[in-house]
């Protein structure tokens, strides 16, 4: 007589109902939400300062003859953006400082990346220009503003020097440390395997120095527009600074503010299309660890 054996096959359990659905549905939100929490968050300190700001100037508190007032400072941006400014077209002079500070953002960065690893890989150049360099840079720019003015004269020429100054000192640095830092193996390494010296500079030194070269492009356009801006502050025929300038000169604090407000635009609008150039060309490093990772 036959009795019927026990199925020993695993089972393999049965898991809940959902639950490989829901755990990548919720890894998913949790970004998003977190997202959402920072930037309603993020303009909380704006709201109050502009707010207790706006409460101080209507109660007395601040005289808005000096310290301005936010919904005047508004206004003063809308009457510019639609009527003008008494030196011309808002985005006339937009445009002016702009083409400013991009052209002595471009010179500034290629010197500085071509200069700072230059130094960075022949130690006699180093040991020669370095003393220059530290020298120049301890010059105040304002100084700098006021030759380039006497020398270039008024026009675009002069602030773009300024501009190329303040942006080449920021990268050079920049390059110059990231290109000491550079794994000496890895150059080792290449050296061993018949690499030229122009092929280590630009397959391993370069590469490995863009960190650091990248990072000096976030600072460097806020003082390509210092640069232009200044410039024009000092003496110039259109642009923001000169907008800043008479505006003090007529003790106007809501204009000064609402060239601010243009200025600060501006300068993070340039911030997020940095931040886009350096992901596509780090896109190749591992990702960092952040927040709870750490």
């Amino acid at each position: 007589m036959s009795t019927a054996r026990p199925d020993t096959r695993a089972v393999s359990p049965t898991p809940h109902a959902g639950t490989d659905i829901a755990e990548p549905a919720e890894a998913g939100t949790r970004p998003r939400r977190r997202r959402l929490v920072v930037n309603a968050v993020r303009f909380v300190p704006l709201v109050v300062f502009l707010g207790g700001w706006e409460v101080l100037a209507r109660a007395g508190v601040l005289d808005p003859f000096f310290f301005g007032q936010p919904t005047r400072i508004a206004a003063q941006v809308g009457d510019w953006v639609t009527g003008g400014t008494e030196i011309g077209s808002l985005w006339t002079q937009v445009g002016v400082t702009l083409q400013e500070a991009l052209v002595g953002f471009a010179i500034g960065v290629v010197l500085g990346i071509v200069c700072g690893i230059a130094l960075g890989r022949v130690r006699m150049l180093a040991d020669i220009f370095g003393p220059y360099i530290k020298v120049l840079n301890s010059i105040p720019r304002i100084v700098l503003g006021s030759i380039f003015i006497v020398w270039l004269g008024l026009g675009v020429q002069s602030k773009v020097a300024l501009a190329m100054v303040l942006v080449f000192f920021a990268v050079f640095f920049n390059a110059f440390q990231g290109t000491r830092e550079v794994d000496r193996n890895l150059v080792a390494n290449a050296r061993i395997l018949g690499a030229s010296k122009r092929q280590v500079t630009f397959h391993v030194v370069l590469p490995s120095a863009l960190t650091w070269i990248i990072a000096s492009l976030h600072v460097s356009f806020g003082f390509a527009l210092i640069g232009a801006i200044v410039g024009e502050f000092l003496g110039a025929q259109q642009g923001l600074g000169l907008l800043i300038s008479q505006a003090q000169g007529s003790f106007n604090p809501n204009g000064v503010f609402a060239a601010m407000v243009v200025i600060a635009v501006i300068a993070l609008a340039a911030e997020g299309l940095i931040t886009l150039l350096e992901k596509q060309l780090l896109s190749w490093r591992p990702p960092q660890l952040s927040g709870a990772d750490l």
